[in-house]
């Protein structure tokens, strides 16, 4: 029981809570005295934050190294127009502070890795993971295993959405729902297939509600339950989650018991690696552009993707048209493909090459590693 004790403002502020015979003074004193870690600032990360300094958690841990961008305005409810190229963490405090001055922030600018994570992590009391890559994903899994804490999962993309809660007491954990990660560029990225714009305020909302009881130590948690929801025919369903057994971080038999390398387990390309066979870096595509050099540069992204940035001397061929557009490219000519960030393109370099076309380049890092 905490001996801490509320400040006039704070009941007032607290008022609605406190007469919640579940929550009441000892319970807002538990939240206040919480510490709770926000992985990402961005679709889920917002409402997370918001609402967690709302209804009062003392310490608020963000963990973020992105800028904000125009595009993520259409979710990311905790930044506003005039923050536009600050950092997420700049813009995500000045929110909280904005809206509860009570709360404690601590900025952890920077991406999770293994090499901090368990350091990270082991301040906190809940885990809040909104993330949107995979390797990202199995390293709060892990970490949160190795130390007991309880993580509150959410996941979305284009109209759906899904939540639960991992690596609490003797529930299972992510990697039990899925013991591997997909092949790297089958599961698009919401810049690649996009996001309903409200859909990670659900699904951050349902996060929010499972990290405040937990906190609270009341209802129902989704501990050994995946909620799927379907925005676009408003549906809530609910899978069981039982521990695997078998599972190598949270099973009987563990094998992993430290942190390894995600990116390489989830079969993502390191940003320092080098050139593969068959890349060519952005720069070097843009001085063959400017000596005039006699290539095809195609983009095999999405239209709107290609209308909101593109590199002019490209040909758009999304690629989900590139077979039936095979016969219009010329054979005899180097052929360079990028797509936002080459997954997508060294997909299209493959089909091509299987198609008989000889001199074919992978862009290493898209568009997103281009400079001009």
């Amino acid at each position: 029981m905490s001996t801490g004790t509320l400040t006039n403002e704070e009941l007032q502020r607290y008022s609605r809570h406190l007469i919640l015979p579940e929550v009441g003074l000892e319970g807002q004193l538990k939240l206040k005295d919480s510490k709770v870690l926000l992985v990402g600032t961005g679709g889920l990360g917002a409402p997370l934050a918001l609402y967690l300094a709302a209804a009062g958690v003392g310490t608020i841990g963000l963990v973020d190294f992105d800028t904000v961008d125009s595009s993520n305005l259409q979710r990311q409810v905790i930044h506003g127009t005039s923050d536009i190229g600050r950092k997420k963490l700049d813009s995500a405090e000045d929110s909280i502070r904005e809206l509860n001055p009570n709360v404690r922030v601590v900025r952890h600018e920077g991406a999770l890795t293994s090499e901090n994570a368990l350091g990270i992590i082991a301040d906190y009391d809940v885990v809040a993971d909104g993330t949107d890559n995979f390797p990202t994903r199995y390293l709060v899994n892990d970490a949160c295993v190795m130390l007991g804490k309880p993580n509150a999962y959410g996941s979305i993309f284009r109209f759906d959405g899904q939540a639960s809660v991992f690596a609490h007491e003797d529930g299972p954990c992510y990697r039990c729902l899925y013991p591997e990660p997909p092949p790297p560029g089958l599961v698009p990225s919401c810049a690649e297939g996009g996001v309903l714009g409200v859909l990670p305020g659900v699904i951050g909302l349902i996060q929010a509600t499972e990290v405040v009881k937990l906190l609270l130590g009341v209802g129902e948690t989704l501990k050994g339950r995946l909620l799927l929801y379907d925005a676009l025919n408003m549906r809530f369903r609910e899978l069981k989650l039982r521990r695997n057994a078998e599972c190598p971080v949270c099973g009987d038999n563990r094998t992993i018991t430290k942190l390894i390398d995600y990116q390489e387990f989830c079969g993502m390309p390191k940003t320092n690696a080098p050139l593969e066979s068959g890349e060519i870096l952005p720069e070097d595509v843009n001085a063959m552009i400017a000596r005039g050099d006699d290539f095809i540069l195609i983009d095999v992204r999405e239209p709107h993707e290609h209308q909101a940035r593109n590199i002019p001397q490209a040909r758009l061929i999304p690629l989900g048209t590139l077979p039936a557009q095979l016969g219009t490219i010329d054979g005899s000519k180097l052929i360079v493909v990028h797509c936002k960030a080459g997954m997508r393109s060294a997909k299209a370099c493959t089909l091509l090459r299987e198609k008989g076309f000889g001199n074919v380049l992978n862009v290493k890092g898209g568009i997103d590693a281009w400079k001009v």
